[in-house]
This record gives structure tokens, sequence and C-alpha cells, in this order.
């Protein structure tokens, strides 16, 4: 029988059997794939799903290593160009879209309106992903660069290991403010709140692929599909996500 394995943290959790289909998945995509998986496997009796979440380059380079991933979900384009010499041609798809934003402590005083204003001496701490290893942190970079404010704003940042530890710094006060995905902020919109949408020079846009030699490319495959279906698309808008 066919069955869907995802885990919070492959590593943790050992080698998947060569039945089991391992989803690594963006971090920011924790929430809209959990869901995602609970109701693939309502319609799939007997089958199991389990996630395997961080950032987006970290997916990278375990598939690289030989991690037994069936399907990948990317954060960005240049993530998944990453991994391209693992992935199954023409398996590539465009599944989801997101938007960038200044996202403060939900009891914020601070009066942001433009990426100028995080220049002020109120916000002395800042996070986003790291640049060189996180999409969101690689998309705030190129945002602030284009406005010339990143050179002055780098010293106040601290950067997370995945967007999802930045929106927590956020949540809990330890930053003024940081650049985060609409969709992070929906995820705690009780403690967090969007200052402003930032342009970004691309569009965010998330892509997912079945890797070479994956121990179960069809179930891959399958739930590529369903992502990509009605269904899927469905879930991953009401977690704030739009489409491809």
């Amino acid at each position: 029988m066919k069955r869907i394995t995802a885990v919070l943290l492959l590593c943790a959790t050992g080698a998947a059997s060569a039945a089991d289909i391992t989803v690594s998945a963006a971090a920011s995509l924790n929430n809209a794939f959990r869901e995602a998986a609970a109701v693939y496997e309502a319609a799939h009796p007997g089958d199991k799903v389990l996630l395997n979440f961080a950032a987006s380059d970290a997916l990278v380079a375990q598939i690289a290593k030989g991690a037994p991933v069936d399907l990948f979900a990317s954060a960005d384009q240049e993530a998944m160009d990453k991994a391209q010499a693992y992935v199954v041609p023409g398996s590539r798809r465009d599944f989801a879209s997101n938007r960038l934003v200044v996202a403060v402590p939900f009891g914020s005083k601070l009066d942001l309106r433009t990426l100028a204003d995080l220049r002020q001496p109120a916000v002395q701490r800042l996070t986003t992903g790291n640049p060189a290893s996180v999409p969101a942190g690689r998309y705030t970079k190129g945002a602030l660069e284009k406005t010339g404010l990143w050179g002055e704003l780098e010293p106040k940042f601290v950067f997370g290991t995945n967007v999802r530890q930045s929106l927590d710094y956020i949540a809990r006060g330890e930053v003024e403010a940081g650049l985060v995905y609409q969709t992070d902020v929906a995820s705690q919109a009780e403690k967090v709140r969007t200052a402003m949408v930032v342009p970004t020079a691309t569009p965010i846009t998330y892509p997912l692929a079945v890797i070479k030699g994956a121990p179960n490319a069809a179930g891959g495959r399958a739930f590529a599909d369903f992502i990509m279906s009605p269904s899927g698309q469905s879930i991953l808008a009401r977690f704030g996500f739009g489409k491809p």
C-alpha cells in the first residue's frame, strides 16, 4: 500500500522506508502544508503524511547529501535552481505566491510607512532570514539594496535560520520590526501585525519538484498534483498564499 510520510525534522527521524513519500517544504509553508496533508490523508484512507520543514537552502543541502526526499517545495526560485540537478525534468511547477511585509509586534507604536522609516533610532533591531540561505532574507536584501538602505540597515539585523524564527523574534518583542512573508504574519495575527507591504524586484513565487531517484516518486507526484488541484489551492489561499 502506498504511504506518504513527512517529518518535522528529517534527520532526527532516521531514513524513511522505501514505500514512504517524504515531502521537504520551506518553513513558511508549515501551517498550509500541514492542513493539506490532513486533507490528503482523509481522501486516501490508510495513507500517512509527514513533513520536513526548514529554510529552502537547508533542504537543498539535505537533498544534495542524499536525504530520501520525494518532493521538494521551495520558497523561491533560487533555491530550486540550486536543486535543479536533483529534480526530475519536467516536474518543476510553480504552485503559490506570497508578499514580503514589514511586521511589528502587535502592540507596537512605531509609525512605519516606508522602508526609510526603518532608519529611525527607535528601530534598534530588525530581523529577517539569513540572506545567505533563506529566501525571505534574499528578498529583503534585494528590496533594501534597491532603495540604497541595505548598507545602513544591515548592522541592525538579527538573522533567523528560517523565516519562522524571525517571526518568533517579532512576536516575542525581541526586535522592533522584521521583514517576513504576509502569510507568516497571518499565522500569528494575535501577536504580530503588518506595518507595510514591501515591493520586491521579482515576484515571490514557490516552485515544487519531484526528486530524482526518490524512494516513492509516484507518491511525490500525487501529492504535488493535490497541491496544484483546486482543493490544494483553496487550502493555500486560506493561509494567505496567492496563485502561482
